[in-house]
């Protein structure tokens, strides 16, 4: 693989996240300034060091120019204020990174703000809907929650591979297994996988652990140079690869045969082809865990499992702690809480550093970690890290 001009030339030099509730009982400016300035200490700098802001949204959170006034950047060298949700998680990063990497900024805080339990609830209806074209053939019908989207690709992957409501339990299960050791996660009680089946119906195949959780929080992270960053107080965690891209979505009209194959698998190439790595490489995964169908997806559509195996990878032990590919020991979104993308960032970044505590992959040099896997928004986003030497 051909050495890429942005390989290892931006890095993550902090993180900061606040506490994760049902109710935060502030704003979403009060969410995003607590997590930004926790991830400006946690990289040794000050408030006047930042001269980039960067976030993403979906009509539910404060914007950056706001943010950026309120942190007193009196000369804003570059913004991004990026309209969209899980799926454009890592794009933003990968923006900043781009900026960084190119001198338009020195150091950038990007973050997610989200009361998404007191306030805007996704796809609640006590809020005008997202101003985006498809939104006028779901109302009508009624086909307005994530849950409901979703698990029409949860059961096109069961009609087509065989998989099951046990296979779907599995990742509830360990993820809340790795929760438990998480004293951040807001579900830390252990679960069976008589739990798991006992869980009420939200819309077959889901029960209701196979669906994230509802979260107010806010999660940063700081982006600068690597060369700025190897200064600074912590381990930076190089970004080795960013790709974002599109595809097919469940309202285009392009044909599309398989839906047991998200847009990720043919991002997927370039995100490795950027990092002169493949899937074999891999060491942590964190995968965006909206539903338990998504890891199962993801696990095979960037490469640990062929298709239609990801199930039997899961029940093999491949994704838990000591497994082939560790994915998300800090619970995920299924338990430690919903920050539509970024605190799953955070786990890659806490185990290339090595500060991940009772799960550390031992050795974890090289870091996966995914948006949305592009089913509804039609796009998606991914980040290799790589621990600075």
């Amino acid at each position: 693989m051909s050495d890429h001009p942005f390989r290892d030339k931006a890095a993550i030099a902090g993180i900061g996240i606040t506490d994760l509730s049902k109710n935060s009982g502030v704003s979403t400016l009060t969410l995003a300034l607590r997590a930004i300035m926790a991830a400006i200490e946690d990289a040794g700098l000050r408030r006047e060091d930042i001269d980039g802001v960067a976030c993403h949204q979906v009509q539910d959170s404060i914007t950056a120019s706001i943010v950026a006034q309120c942190l007193g950047v009196d000369d804003l060298s570059w913004y991004c204020d990026q309209f969209g949700g899980g799926s454009t998680s890592h794009s933003v990063v990968g923006h900043a990174a781009s900026a960084a990497a190119l001198g338009h900024a020195r150091h950038i805080v990007v973050w997610r703000s989200i009361n998404a339990r007191s306030e805007h609830r996704m796809g609640g209806t006590g809020r005008p809907p997202p101003a985006i074209v498809e939104t006028q053939y779901q109302h009508p019908i009624g086909w307005v929650t994530p849950p409901q989207w979703y698990a029409m690709f949860a059961r096109s992957h069961m009609s087509r591979w065989g998989t099951t409501s046990e296979d779907l339990g599995r990742i509830a299960v360990q993820q809340r297994a790795n929760g438990a050791h998480n004293e951040r996660a807001m579900m830390r009680s252990p679960m069976t996988m008589d739990d798991y089946l006992a869980s009420r119906w939200i819309v077959e195949p889901f029960r209701l652990f196979d669906c994230c959780l509802e979260t107010d929080a806010a999660a940063a992270v700081v982006i600068t140079t690597a060369e700025r960053a190897r200064d600074l107080r912590r381990r930076p965690a190089l970004i080795s690869a960013m790709t974002w891209g599109g595809g097919h979505m469940m309202h285009s009209n392009r044909v599309q045969a398989d839906w047991t194959t998200s847009i990720a698998a043919k991002m997927a190439r370039r995100l490795y082809d950027m990092a002169g790595v493949g899937p074999d490489d891999i060491q942590y995964a964190s995968l965006y865990d909206a539903f338990t169908h998504l890891v199962l997806v993801q696990v095979e559509d960037y490469g640990f499992a062929s298709k239609g195996e990801a199930a039997a990878f899961i029940a093999e032990g491949g994704t838990a702690p000591g497994g082939r590919v560790p994915v998300n020991t800090h619970g995920g979104f299924l338990s430690e809480g919903y920050v539509h993308g970024l605190n799953n960032l955070h786990e890659a970044v806490r185990q290339v550093r090595g500060t991940a505590g009772r799960f550390q992959v031992p050795d974890a040099e090289v870091a996966l970690s995914t948006g949305q896997p592009g089913y509804v928004a039609g796009n998606s986003s991914a980040i290799i890290l790589r621990r600075d030497s």
